[in-house]
């Protein structure tokens, strides 16, 4: 899987006879004007942020437009399309710099590139940082539940046995703990 990761992110084969070889791109002459859409952006070490887009919490129509952008899939089937010769051609929403439009795929290594998306098992996707982080000093006191480092278990945790504290949780309290419902109110 590593060696599949590792030619996804460089735009190589991963898969068949091609492998190890640059995956084929279409391109366009680039258009001289500068792009100043994305003043807010920053790309460093294979990561990027884009901070220029912001929505008040009474702005519906927008926060409904990021949710629907944040939410999208990874690969749009509208771009996606078979060449005469059984490639997958893939259309990039915006050109690259260097003038990229397509990118075309042999069906196997496609499945590849699909397959480097798919997170680990077991691995958290959203990682937290500064108070919220797990090992924070100050964690206990912005989050909900007052966990974080250095802060002293609650007594009921220590008093009970083994087995009592991994026991499953009733649907009441998995509610009350998702929606800080009372218990009484849905059982």
């Amino acid at each position: 899987m590593q060696q599949v990761l590792g030619c996804s992110v460089s735009y190589r084969i991963a898969i068949g006879p091609q492998q190890g070889r640059k995956v084929f791109t279409l391109q366009t002459i680039p258009s001289w004007e500068e792009d100043d859409r994305f003043t807010q952006v920053s790309k460093e070490y294979g990561f990027s942020l884009h901070a220029g887009v912001a929505a008040q919490a009474w702005e519906s129509s927008k926060l409904e437009r990021l949710c629907c952008y944040i939410t999208r899939p990874a690969v749009s089937e509208k771009r996606m399309s078979l060449t005469p010769s059984g490639n997958i051609r893939y259309q990039l929403k915006t050109p690259y710099s260097d003038g990229t439009t397509h990118v075309i795929f042999d069906p196997l290594d496609f499945i590849a590139k699909l397959a480097a998306l798919v997170p680990k098992p077991r691995v958290n996707l959203t990682r937290f940082h500064g108070v919220f982080a797990p090992n924070s000093k100050h964690r206990r006191y912005v989050t909900p539940a007052r966990r974080g480092k250095g802060n002293k278990p609650s007594q009921s945790k220590v008093d009970k046995r083994p087995e009592q504290r991994h026991q499953a949780m009733t649907r009441a309290q998995r509610l009350k703990r998702v929606f800080n419902m009372p218990q009484g109110t849905l059982s």
